[in-house]
């Protein structure tokens, strides 16, 4: 081989690790999103991918620059999560950011490797999914919703709100293991407040399930977060207009769809915080070191419009602690 071959050929091969660090540089970092609780159309939906990319633009992360965002839509439709948490790590991104306890339950049995970022999830040392808030210990971490004494909490604010109640019926499902644990509470503190609660599976056909406990007079319903309940918000919200039910539910835009009264934990900041766990889990950090996050505060919402429209006057010591009153 003559010298200047030589040459060219080292002074190439010396170049080969600086390109590949390049090409590792530029390389767009795969992240895939699964709403289990949501449709491409739902507002609610939205407003939180809104949150999710503009907190990671302000981290130098884009779509369709730096990153790729595969985004699926489970709709509420339990069969329909579980083909997509499938499809999601059979392709391996380098993160999955998931919501709802069923989603974020089933990622859990299907993968140990893929970083998980999860939010919308209550109960996640107890369900299994890490192993403490401090430290997750495994490929999962995030965002929690609410701890078991909120069922107690949901129907001390619906007794406040109707105060004539005496049952209050569980909008309930298997699939979802901190449903146990809420109805567990509230059933706890039913006494304390002259009232009973009971369930209403919601497995099989949510109309008829509502329908036939809202029949009787004097009930209320809790309605527990759920892809179903959530996907299914405003058939539950006019059910429960149609029969005169007083109602709490879980998030803010269920009083914005129509709901009597909401009282639960701001989910648009645990999106921006998803963004943070990503951008962290991007530059290196594992799931396993970053803790799991619990609500600092919760927030009440009250639907004037639907009290007025079931003939329920809300007393103004609880409008009084109302975060947002819609007339």
């Amino acid at each position: 081989m003559r010298r200047r071959d030589f040459i060219k050929l080292a002074g190439g091969a010396a170049a080969w690790p600086f390109a590949a660090h390049a090409q590792l540089i530029e390389r767009a970092r795969r992240v895939s999103v699964l709403l289990g609780s949501y449709t491409a159309a739902d507002q609610a939906g939205q407003a939180r991918i809104k949150i999710f990319l503009t907190t990671l633009r302000e981290f130098g992360w884009e779509d369709g620059r730096n990153l790729h965002i595969d985004y699926r839509w489970g709709g509420g439709d339990t069969e329909e999560n579980i083909r997509l948490a499938g499809e999601l790590t059979q392709s391996a991104p380098d993160v999955i950011v998931a919501t709802s306890d069923p989603v974020v339950a089933q990622l859990h049995r299907l993968t140990s490797e893929i970083p998980i970022i999860f939010t919308q999830t209550s109960e996640p040392v107890e369900s299994g999914i890490v192993a403490s808030l401090a430290r997750p210990g495994g490929n999962m971490t995030g965002f929690q919703n609410f701890e078991p004494a909120i069922g107690g909490k949901w129907l001390e604010v619906l007794k406040d709100a109707a105060p004539h109640l005496k049952h209050a019926g569980a909008l309930f499902s298997r699939d979802a293991a901190a449903h146990a644990q809420f109805l567990q509470s509230a059933q706890h503190v039913a006494p304390s407040l002259g009232m009973t609660v009971t369930v209403v599976n919601i497995e099989g056909e949510i109309e008829r399930a509502i329908t036939a406990y809202a029949e009787q007079p004097d009930r209320g319903l809790l309605v527990f977060p759920h892809p179903w309940t959530i996907a299914n918000r405003r058939l539950i919200n006019s059910l429960a207009a149609r029969y005169r039910t007083p109602a709490v539910y879980p998030y803010r835009y269920f009083a914005r769809d129509g709901g009597l009264i909401t009282y639960g934990p701001d989910q648009i900041d645990q999106w921006r915080g998803a963004a943070i766990y990503l951008d962290r889990i991007l530059k290196g950090e594992k799931p396993a070191v970053l803790p799991v996050q619990t609500p600092t505060k919760y927030e009440l919402a009250i639907n004037l419009n639907t009290a007025k429209a079931i003939g329920l006057t809300i007393s103004p010591a609880l409008l009084a602690r109302a975060d947002e009153v819609i007339e």
